[in-house]
């Protein structure tokens, strides 16, 4: 009898420690670049919707379980990503995850580009951009944000409407390097959320591109649109410990994937909204 509890025993020894072994291989395989169940952060913008419409069912399709959670601020949503709540988020350039990583000792890298919405301009009171040479003083609304007033301030001279001072870094303009305004134009700084709401004390208005998608202005209305410099294009986002992962590898792959292609195709670039670097690859 006591043999016989002797062998009991040894053989729920032996399978409790089989049980630990397969938990502790499953929780490394999850917490390392096997792990099938990704979380990443949410926003109402551009950006989230085409991942959730456009990717989102091709990591499923894969296998992946995914799910989001809602942050305000793109800089909490960092935050996320740095601290490990979250994989990875798909709603900012590498201007700001370089700007992020100075401000709060970071280690967030870029794993690709994606489709971006370009900085437009925009007007509810003129048609085209000629309207500008027949204005005593134009009045203009570009986003106070330093990284959004040089993107204004660039476009503007994209499109011949003022000129910029030689040699001027195209990431750090400001007002004080306009060389000339030969249209006399008046220009305002303002918050880039408020300046949709007063297009109509506006003759033009410059704005970015995920606030165009959530005021919900239809992008083919542009008048002109900024040139994304390579720092501006959007990014998918995530802790550098994790960039060489399978699972990182594999959202990279969706988004140069040819279902992506297809499905960027199938809505028309939603009307104009997103534009796709000339050297993007896809399958």
């Amino acid at each position: 009898m006591k043999k016989l509890t002797k062998k009991i025993a040894l053989v729920a020894l032996a399978m409790t420690a089989s049980l630990v072994a397969f938990t502790g291989c499953n929780k490394k395989a999850e917490q390392g670049g096997e792990k099938t169940t990704l979380t990443y952060s949410r926003s109402q913008g551009p950006y989230t919707v085409l991942f959730e419409s456009g990717i989102l069912p091709i990591l499923k399709a894969k296998g992946y379980k995914l799910k989001g959670f809602d942050y305000s601020e793109l800089a909490l949503a960092d935050d996320a990503v740095n601290g490990g709540d979250v994989d990875f988020n798909v709603e900012q350039h590498t201007a700001y995850a370089n700007n992020y990583n100075k401000g709060n000792n970071g280690d967030l890298v870029p794993i690709t580009p994606i489709p971006t919405v370009p900085a437009s301009l925009f007007s509810t009171k003129h048609t085209s951009l000629e309207a500008i040479k027949i204005l005593s003083k134009p009045r203009v609304a570009v986003p106070n944000d330093p990284a959004n007033t040089a993107r204004a301030y660039v476009l503007l001279q994209k499109i011949g409407w003022i000129t910029l001072k030689d040699g001027v870094n195209p990431s750090t303009v400001t007002s004080e390097d306009i060389a000339s305004n030969p249209y006399n134009i008046d220009f305002t700084e303002m918050k880039s959320l408020n300046i949709p709401q007063v297009q109509d004390d506006f003759d033009f208005v410059v704005i970015t591109g995920s606030i165009v998608y959530n005021a919900g202005i239809d992008a083919s209305t542009a008048l002109a649109k900024e040139t994304v410099l390579p720092h501006l294009i959007l990014q998918v986002v995530v802790k550098d410990a994790n960039k060489d992962t399978k699972w990182a590898k594999d959202i990279v792959a969706a988004y140069h994937s040819a279902e992506f292609k297809k499905y960027l195709e199938s809505t028309n670039y939603e009307n104009g909204l997103f534009w796709v670097p000339e050297d993007y690859k896809f399958e």
